[in-house]
């Protein structure tokens, strides 16, 4: 992989920051410290790693996708990739331990798992996002994978009101068809939050809808992270052209 990792970078437009792929394990450290700043000290999740680092097994199988701010060289936002030879290695994807991936599985040879997604509070504007999926979008045309999915979380400090109607507003119009669904392990009682509200939806799952992403189905309730997430996925021969051409910059 390495020898790709030179078309895998990119200057931003309006801002001192370029993405790349993880080098070392000292760059993938770094992801993993601004996880943790995010997540732990942040957004109060329940992580398991140590020495302010948020950790899993998944991490020494997965690339790591960093922004950084050419200035510092800080890490300022991440994604971690895990691609089909890598979800083999794993034994499967992340999302298999919210979501019964069934209906998706026939899609595996072409399908990517994003994950881990965070940027730093400082950096939370629309040059780091559109370098992360700058990054990806690369990553996926370039090695020809077909399909993306993750998981978008929605907090639940209302106790899933906001969750709920996020997701019966999402499904009015992106609801995946039949054969691309997924069901939640620890599903949220839909019918027990729901209320008049209007949703605050989150800036990053907007973004997906306005990519093509679809909503693969019903929320799936994260207790370590006390988040409701929705299965995303993004099938690239939906990316609309006026954003493939500006990510494929």
């Amino acid at each position: 992989m390495l020898q790709e990792l030179s078309g895998l970078e990119q200057q931003a437009q309006s801002a001192n920051l370029y993405y790349s792929l993880a080098r070392s394990p000292y760059e993938v450290a770094e992801a993993q410290r601004l996880r943790y700043q995010v997540f732990a000290e942040e957004m109060g999740a329940r992580l398991s790693g140590h020495g302010r680092r948020d950790m899993d097994g998944f991490d020494a199988i997965c690339e790591h996708l960093l922004v950084r701010d050419r200035e510092g060289g800080q890490v300022v936002g991440t994604y971690r990739i895990l691609d089909p030879h890598m979800a083999y290695e794993a034994g499967g994807y992340y999302s298999a331990g919210e979501f019964d991936l069934t209906r998706l599985l026939h899609l595996a040879p072409g399908m990517v798992e994003v994950g881990r997604s965070c940027v730093h509070p400082d950096y939370r504007n629309g040059a780091t996002i559109s370098l992360l999926w700058a990054g990806l979008a690369k990553y996926m045309m370039t090695r020809g994978y077909e399909h993306l999915i993750g998981c978008a979380s929605i907090g639940m400090a209302d106790g899933g009101h906001n969750a709920v109607a996020v997701y019966n507003r999402l499904a009015e119009k992106y609801l995946a068809p039949n054969e691309y669904r997924v069901f939640p392990h620890t599903p949220l009682p839909l019918e027990a939050l729901a209320v008049n509200q209007e949703p605050a939806i989150p800036p990053l799952l907007k973004g997906y809808m306005r990519l093509g992403a679809y909503v693969c189905g019903e929320p799936s309730w994260d207790p370590d992270f006390n988040t409701a997430d929705l299965l995303i996925m993004l099938p690239i021969a939906r990316l609309s052209k006026r954003y493939a051409s500006h990510f494929m910059k």
